[in-house]
């Protein structure tokens, strides 16, 4: 069985929450044509050793090529545009179980 792929994103900053809501609403409607599926969403219930208190994203796909090509789609791209100005983040795509 082929491994997951994951976005995962941790929320630095969000200076324009007005841009970052609509860039959510952008960004789902594009991964639920991506196949992505968010499993989490929202700030830690608690932090340890260096963790910092923001706002964390995970999304799910079937596969690492499909979190890999979803990033890169032109589906996500005017999502990516808008939070680029709006938000500085950590983002990574790993592959997992």
């Amino acid at each position: 069985m082929a491994k997951k792929g994951y976005w995962v994103v941790s929320y630095k900053s969000v200076p324009t929450p007005g841009i970052f809501a609509e860039y959510a609403k952008i960004a789902v409607a594009a991964l639920e044509k991506l196949g992505g599926r968010a499993i989490v969403v929202g700030n830690p219930a608690k932090t340890h050793e260096a963790g910092v208190d923001q706002m964390v994203v995970i999304v799910e796909f079937e596969n690492l090529q499909q979190a890999i090509a979803a990033y890169e789609s032109e589906q996500y791209k005017p999502a990516l545009a808008m939070i680029s100005s709006a938000a500085e983040r950590d983002f990574r795509i790993l592959e997992g179980q």
